[in-house]
């Protein structure tokens, strides 16, 4: 069948984890093609394999992979409408099950809650939290603090529900659908961290492109 008039739209993504060792045309993205035919011989394309002994990212420019799409289906038109360049990454994830998992996910925890207790704590001793009650207790009533009281009481309870609201979150559950300031900075770091692999391959020559 001829694919001279075929156009294929393709929407590569930044970054793309597999599981499998064998990348596709279908992994990095979406495509479409109104010829359902050629759509599926390019979806078949195998783009790369990762060996066991090599590094688990890889970055391909989007060149290598219509230089590609063009050997299958020669005098088809391929739209780019994604990322010039596709981080992939192969996961194993046969090495993150079991026992070790919880291991680490009780140690995160466990450095999280404390740290961050800690933090709070050196915070709070750092502006004298203490002096500041005592002079506004005095301030109010005429009389000197006699140690922890309705003040302490009520900025404890604050503080936690303060924080509550800021993460969004409540146990497993969202207060509201906005996305919480962590998962913003996840994924702002995520795009640095993606930006700078692809960066670096391009200048260490290890981008997957055209000849």
């Amino acid at each position: 069948m001829s694919t001279n008039n075929a156009t294929i739209y393709l929407k590569a993504e930044q970054n793309v984890e597999l599981q499998s060792q064998d990348v596709y045309v279908k992994d990095i993205g979406s495509l479409t093609c109104s010829d359902p035919h050629v759509l599926a011989k390019v979806k078949a394309i195998r783009l790369y394999h990762f060996k066991k002994d090599e590094a688990k990212r890889q970055v391909i420019s989007i060149l290598k992979i219509i230089e590609e799409i063009g050997k299958v289906c020669p005098g088809a038109t391929v739209e780019s409408l994604g990322e010039p360049d596709i981080l992939i990454e192969y996961i194993n994830v046969n090495r993150h099950k079991g026992f070790l998992q919880w291991i680490k996910l009780v140690f995160v925890a466990f450095v999280s809650f404390f740290g961050t207790a800690f933090t709070i704590m050196a915070f709070h001793n750092d502006i004298g939290i203490n002096d500041v009650f005592t002079k506004v207790y005095e301030m109010v009533t005429g009389l000197p603090g006699d140690g922890y009281g309705i003040l302490e009481l009520s900025y404890s309870a604050g503080l936690a529900l303060g924080i509550i609201v800021f993460f969004n979150h409540i146990g497993g559950r969202r207060i509201t659908k906005d996305p919480t300031p962590i998962e913003v900075e996840m994924r702002v770091y995520e795009q640095d961290v993606n930006k700078s692999l692809i960066e670096t391959a391009e200048r260490e020559g290890k981008t997957i492109d055209v000849s």
